[in-house]
């Protein structure tokens, strides 16, 4: 969906924060260290998204085990590299290297395999992996693979904000990634204020669209000029947005110190889920179907 610079801060509704999220410390793969902040008892889902995990480690053995081959059905999976490096390879025949300020945007559809793993032995690992559902009429669409290069990504400078549009739109600008089925906008954010103000970025959101921002160094204010405690996020924080009835919103976020945080929005599906690992779909019957064809070497096919 859309979204771009609006100087009328007045002319649309703003969204605050209804909820501040602190992540849980987990392992996944073969024993990656992460953090889950989307999947977890404090919030399990965010329709359209239905996990967010936050892995930052300069400790091998904390990373160096990867994710080996493992099936998926039902959704996508997104993977952004803020340090170091990700090689990813799949039953598909898709092999890459995932570097820092890269993305891959994986539609797993009917079923794919594949395997993510360290492309390094020492040094900083960072990233996040986020999942987006599928609405049920795409969960058996066909795998594909999307390998975004960073040079491949925009930035947009404004008011001392430089934002990588990464998917979606942001002042005119369009990412680098396409969906159809889902079209979530996912910016990275940097505010960097100077010694006379602080930093301030507006985004415009257009249509009905769920999201959140997630604060991975710093501090930020969501919409400053109001009062509420929960508009204030620091590091390792997730603020869901408030909901909105209108087609058109607004996010405004301000900075008086240096952050990074990324913002994530998408349409919400609306339709049952019922999840088992690596599988996502609409019932319990297609979930045992997911099961039978894996086991039988079909998930694929």
């Amino acid at each position: 969906m859309n979204s771009n610079t609006n100087d009328q801060k007045h002319a649309v509704p703003q969204r605050s924060v209804t909820k501040r999220v602190k992540g849980v410390a987990t392992s996944d793969g073969a024993g990656v260290s992460l953090t889950r902040i989307i999947g977890q008892p404090m919030l399990p889902r965010l329709d359209p998204f239905l996990m967010l995990d936050f892995f930052g480690s300069d400790k091998p053995d904390e990373y160096l085990s990867g994710f080996p081959s493992h099936p998926h059905r039902g959704f996508q999976t997104v993977t952004y590299m803020l340090a170091g490096k990700m090689r990813h390879k799949d039953s598909v025949g898709n092999e890459g290297v995932i570097e820092a300020g890269g993305i891959q945007w994986m539609n797993a559809g009917k079923g794919i395999i594949h395997e993510e793993m360290p492309e390094q032995e020492e040094g900083l690992l960072q990233g996040f992996q986020l999942w987006v559902n599928l609405p049920s009429h795409e969960k058996m669409s066909p795998p594909n693979y999307q390998d975004i290069q960073p040079s491949d990504v925009p930035v947009v400078n404004s008011h001392g904000a430089t934002v990588k549009v990464l998917a979606g739109e942001f002042d005119g600008v369009a990412g680098p990634v396409k969906t159809t089925a889902v079209a979530p906008s996912f910016f990275d954010v940097h505010l960097t204020p100077n010694e006379d103000e602080p930093s301030f970025l507006s985004i415009n959101i257009k249509g009905i669209q769920e999201g959140f921002i997630y604060v991975y160094e710093g501090a930020l204010t969501v919409n400053p000029e109001s009062a509420a405690s929960e508009n204030t996020l620091s590091a390792t924080e997730l603020g869901v947005l408030s909901p909105t009835s209108t087609e058109n919103s607004q996010l405004t976020l301000l900075a008086k110190g240096e952050c990074k945080c990324i913002v994530v929005f998408g349409e919400p599906i609306n339709e049952p889920i019922v999840q088992y690992g690596p599988f996502v779909m609409n019932t319990q019957q297609e979930i045992m179907e997911a099961f039978e064809a894996y086991k039988n070497g079909k998930l694929t096919l």
